[in-house]
């Protein structure tokens, strides 16, 4: 198995912030202060990109829900059945 290629990363700290990581880091039961960095960025890097790539979904479907409004598209046939199929079943 391939190992991941590794790179550095340096960063300054206030004295208050370095002991609360490390405070957080012996709580979350890390193996280093490192370790507890890295998963704590990695996790809020993950949150970030989710929401970004939800909006920018969320976005295209508005798009595509305002062009068959607006534009008056026909629905395909796809779409038809599952309307007919919800206003059967009420």
């Amino acid at each position: 198995m391939k190992s991941a290629e590794m790179t550095r990363f340096d960063a300054r700290l206030t004295k208050e912030q370095k002991e609360l990581f490390e405070y957080a880091s012996r709580l979350g039961g890390f193996r280093s202060l490192t370790e507890f960095i890295v998963r704590a960025a990695q996790q809020k890097a993950e949150e970030i990109v989710e929401k970004h790539n939800k909006i920018i979904a969320s976005k295209a479907d508005q798009e595509i829900f305002f062009d068959y409004v607006f534009k008056g598209i026909e629905p395909n046939e796809e779409l038809k059945a599952a309307f007919n199929e919800y206003n059967n079943a009420l």
